[in-house]
């Protein structure tokens, strides 16, 4: 399959290239498009066929749900069935990076949802993928734009390694300003279930919904036969192809242990920006200050992919904190690391 690439200015959007990609979707195609969190892998929502192309194009399960993608908040209603909390949280949070799981009607095929008779909506802001989906008239249904279990995609150039030749069209619109997935959640009335955290946080969801639950999922892994109920849930995703290991401890010994696993070992090491003067550049990558999580996040697909490049035998990253934003990043890389953790001590103390 040969895939066409469209190059969109976010700021000067090409209206016949994306007359020309709302084409091919029409016509039961794929498209991977930018949003604000990652770049998504686009079919009609609609078409059951397509859904079963995304599946096929990214190596997917079949019975990990789809995200359906609307251009206003409003147009959920064609496609589930939305109350006043969805209503309040689209009018606090969307366009932007959250996710609503709601019961779905009859426009949206079971292939779509992996089975279930509910479907995840959101309403991207990015302002490609909204002409994009009025442009095609109908609902995009859009994960991440990946080979499946491997890192998400933040920049149109990881779409092209990844699905060139495997899908009809490419819009490359550069970097995505967040880096990680959307915020997904589950409504019981008023009440909500965080079962992705993103962007937006579990203290600024209670903001607007009158209580918040952590799923246990969130953390830790899938129950076994726990059917996942959003995409992200699995046990094992977003993964480099080296073993990914988490470092918890306090920080001038995991930097001490950082240090001496650079002589005695091939590691790469996704060190914060203060300890890159203590260790040597070689297989090095900088994520961002440790107190700075917006630009952690921002940079960590790029930065597990380009651990990749760099091709060590194990790669070294400090495990995140689990509050506000922290907890994104600490979902993320607990699944990329199959929930390998280890606890520095301090070897004065034993």
């Amino acid at each position: 399959m040969t895939t066409k690439i469209f190059k969109i200015d976010p700021e000067r959007i090409a209206p016949q290239a994306i007359a020309e990609a709302a084409e091919i979707l029409r016509a039961g195609g794929l498209v991977a498009f930018p949003t604000e969190t990652v770049y998504g892998l686009g079919g009609d929502a609609t078409d059951a066929q397509a859904a079963q192309k995304i599946y096929a194009a990214k190596g997917r399960p079949s019975d990990n749900p789809l995200i359906i993608h609307v251009a206003s908040p409003e147009e959920a209603e064609r496609y589930a069935v939305t109350n006043e909390t969805y209503r309040r949280l689209a009018d606090a949070f969307m366009p932007g990076p959250l996710t609503v799981i709601l019961p779905k009607r009859e426009s949206i095929p079971s292939a779509v949802t992996g089975g279930l008779d509910s479907v995840a909506v959101r309403c991207p802001s990015h302002p490609i993928a909204r002409a994009l989906i009025r442009e095609a008239g109908v609902a995009i249904a859009a994960p991440s734009a990946n080979l499946s279990g491997s890192p998400s995609p933040s920049c149109g150039d990881h779409v092209i390694r990844d699905l060139s030749g495997r899908i009809d069209g490419i819009i490359d619109g550069g970097d995505c300003e967040i880096g990680l997935e959307s915020t997904i959640v589950k409504l019981d009335g008023a009440h909500a279930t965080l079962l992705r955290p993103g962007a937006i946080t579990a203290d600024a969801l209670a903001c607007v919904c009158e209580s918040v639950a952590v799923a246990p999922a969130v953390t830790e892994g899938l129950a076994q036969n726990e059917r996942p109920l959003s995409p992200g849930m699995k046990y094992k995703h977003y993964a480099p192809k080296a073993p990914l290991v988490l470092l918890e401890g306090d920080a001038d010994e995991v930097l001490s242990f950082l240090y001496r696993a650079q002589n005695a070992e091939k590691c790469t090491i996704l060190c914060y920006s203060e300890e890159t003067e203590y260790l040597r550049g070689e297989r090095l990558i900088d994520v961002g200050a440790r107190e700075d999580l917006v630009t952690q996040a921002h940079t960590l697909f790029a930065a597990l992919r380009k651990a990749d490049e760099l091709d060590g035998d194990i790669i070294y990253a400090h495990l995140p904190p689990t509050d506000g934003l922290g907890l994104a990043l600490y979902n993320r890389l607990i699944r990329a690391a199959a929930h390998t953790v280890l606890r520095v001590k301090s070897s004065l103390k034993g």
